[in-house]
């Protein structure tokens, strides 16, 4: 795959983990497992961050590094949900496929993310 494929592959994965993160703390807070206060804010400027990285920063280093946290991030929110009852303790409530496709698909988008940002780095570093 050559570097602008990648580099588009990165910047669409990057955006839509953004987007399954937002739907999730949505879905966090809607089911109570966030209290839905102040305490959600920072998923705002992370968000933003992700955002900047993703969009303005997206060639650069500090771009890399930005989305290889946010796909991190990303990636974790299964293993987080899979762990204890995991995802069927949602199933069966209202709106609980679109809440585990969601958790689903940031993990898919979250990790494919990571392994094209990590290649970025690698490549970036070499160059």
């Amino acid at each position: 795959m050559s570097r602008m494929k990648r580099n588009v592959a990165l910047t669409i994965s990057s955006l839509l983990s953004v987007l399954f993160f937002t739907f999730h703390i949505a879905g966090d807070i809607v089911r109570g497992y966030e209290k839905g206060g102040l305490s959600n804010f920072p998923a705002v400027p992370i968000a933003v961050v992700w955002l900047y990285g993703t969009l303005v920063l997206s060639e650069r280093r500090s771009g890399y590094i930005i989305m290889l946290l946010g796909a991190i991030l990303g990636s974790g929110v299964p293993i987080l949900h899979m762990r204890g009852r995991g995802l069927g303790a949602v199933a069966g409530s209202s709106g609980s496929f679109f809440f585990i496709w969601t958790i689903l698909a940031i993990g898919v988008t979250g990790l494919f993310s990571l392994i094209l940002s990590a290649h970025g780095l690698w490549k970036w570093k070499r160059n």
